[in-house]
């Protein structure tokens, strides 16, 4: 099983461990799109402070992050799995999971990145701010210049199981299954149900959709759960307690959608 999440805004402060070793980060792959990525961050937050916090979107009060990405190559790092503070990483807990659990997350867990492209969990990264939404000076659009490098390494890092997406749509664009590993893969979507007048209404809501996507992860992890395609991913979440609804696909080469219910939001 291949779970592949999206990253957070929110980062641990700083790193506290020997700085960047690209070379010891997993999917080898990606290495010359990262160096790519990494040099063209480094030199706009390097070379204008106005014009990085234009690019990079960030507001007034987040200027302290281009003196970051400035110096990320020199920077304390962490694991990933520790960097990421948000919601979803939050409920997920990786810090809290037993050993078979933790050892599991390493092996199954990749996180989308705008500078690294994709890690796992265990990859030491120092902190940063840049979104796959932005355009870097020389590149273009994260999205779309990770799409090539993306293809070549992904199928492999997939192998023959089940991917499990809990992607944003801005990371999605990175990547896109297709074929056998497409037929393999099933997105979920978080759906709140609720009576209202009597009839029930289905809503998305963001902090409560990351959240059950952390707990979910977290609960198949604790339930060493290895599904081998999207019918056994049902069948485990079911199992789990989960209300889950799916088909499978029309037509052959598409991914399977998933919608997970839930009643309650917290």
């Amino acid at each position: 099983m291949l779970v592949l999440l999206p990253p957070s805004e929110g980062k641990a402060a700083s790193g506290r461990g020997a700085p960047l070793k690209p070379e010891s980060l997993s999917l080898p792959g990606l290495a010359g799109a990262r160096a790519e990525v990494l040099d063209a961050l480094v030199e706009l937050c390097v070379a204008d402070e106005e014009k990085a916090r234009e690019v990079l979107g960030l507001s007034e009060g987040l200027r302290g992050e281009i003196a970051k990405n400035a110096e990320l190559r020199t920077a304390g790092t962490r694991p990933a799995g520790e960097l990421y503070t948000g919601v979803l990483y939050d409920a997920l807990g990786l810090d809290s999971l037993d050993t078979a659990a933790r050892r599991l997350a390493g092996k199954s867990l990749l996180v989308f990145s705008g500078l690294w492209g994709a890690v796992r969990v265990g990859d030491r990264i120092p902190p940063y701010r840049c979104s796959m939404g932005v355009k870097l000076p020389g590149l273009g659009a994260l999205g779309a210049f990770w799409r090539t490098p993306m293809a070549e390494v992904m199928p492999e890092a997939a192998g023959g199981g089940l991917v499990l997406d809990l992607r944003s749509s801005a990371y999605t664009a990175a990547w896109k299954p297709k074929g056998g590993v497409a037929e393999r893969t099933a997105s979920v979507r978080v759906l709140h149900a609720q009576l209202v007048d009597g009839v029930e209404k289905r809503s998305v809501v963001s902090h409560f959709n990351k959240a059950t996507k952390g707990r979910m992860v977290r609960d198949l992890l604790l339930a060493g759960a290895r599904p081998a395609g999207p019918a056994e991913l049902v069948t485990a979440l079911r199992d789990l307690g989960y209300a889950v609804e799916a088909e499978a696909p029309a037509r052959a080469g598409r991914p399977w959608q998933l919608d997970v219910v839930v009643t309650e939001i917290h």
